[in-house]
């Protein structure tokens, strides 16, 4: 996604487009790709000279990443996140940042089931979600600005919220997908079974491709939310259980029915 994001920027023209990676080859192919001006693999020498900083780290590694580098960011400094689950981010930013610099968490709703800055040309930014959790004490004018870079990246709607409604809503439009396309690839074995896939077997389990540090991190972080998600959905998956074993076809095609009419009153 940082590739993803630095890509989307590039078009933007911005006075200089820094980047910064622990993998030098990551940083060697974004510079021969002409995706940055400049790139580094240690962060201290680049944020001193950012007026505007994308984090796109996991959860915790985020809060380390912020905890060791605080006072290299340039004063007055705009930062924000991509990162997945927000409670834990937005309380530390909340009471640990520093009073000159402003933070807006943010989560893009778009990118590949693949990792690695080779997959960052799949991610396709046109017209997707993007959702900010603004902090108390953002200025209105960052949160303004930053909103301006979100559309021009692509992006088709901003939703702002609290990070506490965030991890409630993502838990089910994100992290229940993956782990119902996960448990969809474990519960076979058969690796040859796609040659009898049409097409729902195909867009059911292609997140199944997941980046699996990342999501179990998502996963754990925000459990609670998940685990509340992961019941209402046994719950929802036994009722169809029970009709199909009684055979009651009446009920069962009302079920559906009431399903598509559902889905079809959801926007989006």
């Amino acid at each position: 996604m940082g590739g993803a994001i630095a890509m989307a920027l590039r078009p933007l023209n911005p006075a200089r487009l820094l980047a910064c990676d622990i993998d030098r080859d990551t940083v060697a192919a974004a510079l021969a790709d002409g995706v940055i001006d400049e790139g580094f693999t240690n962060a201290v020498n680049l944020l001193g000279r950012c007026d505007v900083v994308f984090l796109c780290l996991n959860p915790s590694t985020l809060l380390r990443f912020m905890e060791t580098n605080m006072a290299a960011f340039k004063p007055g400094a705009l930062i924000t996140d991509i990162a997945g689950v927000k409670g834990g981010i937005v309380t530390v930013m909340e009471t640990s940042l520093r009073d000159d610099l402003d933070y807006i968490p943010g989560h893009p709703m778009a990118g590949s089931e693949k990792g690695g800055y080779a997959q960052a040309k799949r991610c396709n930014f046109t017209g997707k979600n993007y959702i900010l959790t603004p902090l108390a004490r953002n200025k209105p004018e960052n949160l303004e600005y930053l909103k301006d870079i979100i559309y021009r990246m692509g992006f088709g709607r901003i939703t702002e919220t609290t990070a506490a409604e965030h991890d409630r809503k993502i838990a089910f439009t994100s992290q229940l997908c993956h782990v119902i396309a996960a448990a969809l690839i474990d519960c076979e074995a058969d690796t040859a079974i796609t040659r009898f896939g049409g097409g729902s077997f195909e867009d059911l389990t292609r997140i199944a491709m997941l980046n699996a540090p990342m999501w179990t991190e998502l996963f754990i972080e925000n459990r609670a939310e998940l685990l509340r998600r992961i019941e209402q959905f046994e719950g929802s998956l036994d009722a169809l259980k029970e009709l199909i074993t009684a055979g009651e076809g009446a009920a069962l095609e009302k079920r559906l029915a009431a399903v598509r009419d559902r889905r079809g009153a959801m926007r989006g």
